[in-house]
């Protein structure tokens, strides 16, 4: 199991606190649900140097590496590096393969593809770095500043939706200086957020839709998956964030969700697993926001969640990643 140095687990969770398990509970989960299943796993910690990788592949002849490695050498474009050498090692892989993990990447590649096929998504300006913000004029406020390539909600807080050219030069400024990336400024889509987990190569199939709902927000507040929103509980209960089935979706809503989400999966040439992730609009309208290729599956995360929800439990879960990724060698002539 490949992750960050920092993220490989303890044999128990025993003496850690709650902030402590929270940082590798993704990597703990996977390890011990994987062993109880009957399978030997070895975690490696994988941070600047691919050399680790190939000296435990010839000593250790793993039939599959799961792969819940997230950035390399810090940066986080990089994982579909990481990918690809498993490929040139010819050894089967969990998660999504790296021409996915690239056009999944990129918020402005992912929209100019799904714009062209007909998928709605929000208008959009990129940002890059040194040079001079100036709004386009086709784009209305409000907008949502984002980093062009983090993923996590990494940069984003109530502070992210401008309505002014003043604030937007503010934020695209923060993302350049405190992220460290280009900017990207959506045009803010009030709504439902919606998730869809999506699991297969070829065969697809679609989880439940799964809701992130905000049940205590002070008034005024916009409701958008900030990083407080997504990895910090105390935030959560004191704002009622919770999370579950998406309810009083028309069945012809739902079915045109879930084509989406398939049509999503395929255009940006997804495997193995990935969440995508809509606003559903007050007329109905499901506009894309992201795709998450290899999205967190903690126990307690929304992909999980939504799993069991749809009969598979979470061993089943694992299982089937493995699985696929097994498969996806087969097909191109990898043995296990």
């Amino acid at each position: 199991m490949l992750t960050h140095p920092d993220l490989v687990p303890p044999r128990s969770r025993r003496g850690y606190s709650e902030e402590e398990i929270n940082s590798w509970k993704t990597e703990y989960d996977v390890v011990t649900t994987l062993r109880a299943s009957g399978h030997e796993v070895r975690p490696l910690g994988l941070e600047n140097e691919l050399k680790p990788i190939r000296d435990e592949i010839e000593s250790w002849k793993p039939d599959v590496v799961f792969n819940l490695l997230e950035e390399f050498h810090g940066e986080a474009v990089y994982d579909q590096n990481v990918a690809s050498y498993l490929e040139l090692l010819r050894i089967p892989y969990t998660g999504c393969n790296p021409r996915g993990l690239m056009l999944a990447r990129g918020k402005d590649l992912s929209k100019k593809l799904l714009h062209y096929h007909r998928i709605p998504v929000p208008a959009f300006a990129v940002f890059p770095m040194r040079r001079k913000i100036r709004r386009p004029t086709h784009l209305a406020l409000p907008l949502i500043v984002k980093s062009l390539n983090e993923d996590s909600s990494r940069g984003i807080s109530l502070a992210s939706v401008v309505d002014t050219d003043e604030k937007l030069e503010e934020r695209v400024t923060f993302i350049h200086e405190r992220i460290g990336t280009v900017a990207i400024a959506e045009q803010y889509i009030e709504g439902r957020e919606l998730y869809v987990g999506v699991l297969g190569n070829d065969r697809l199939r679609v989880l439940p839709i799964w809701e992130l709902e905000f049940t205590h927000l002070a008034q005024g507040t916009r409701a958008i998956a900030t990083e407080k929103v997504k990895h910090d509980a105390d935030y959560q209960e004191r704002r009622g964030i919770l999370d579950g089935p998406a309810q009083d979706l028309a069945p012809e809503l739902r079915a045109r969700i879930e084509r989406a989400a398939k049509r999503i999966y395929r255009t940006l040439e997804l495997d193995g697993y990935a969440r995508v992730d809509f606003r559903l609009t007050a007329n109905n309208v499901p506009y894309f926001l992201e795709a998450n290729a290899n999205p967190e599956i903690a126990r307690t995360q929304e992909f999980a969640h939504a799993a069991s929800h749809g009969g598979l439990s979470y061993s089943a879960l694992l299982n089937r990643i493995l699985a696929l990724g097994i498969s996806r060698a087969s097909t191109a002539g990898i043995g296990v």
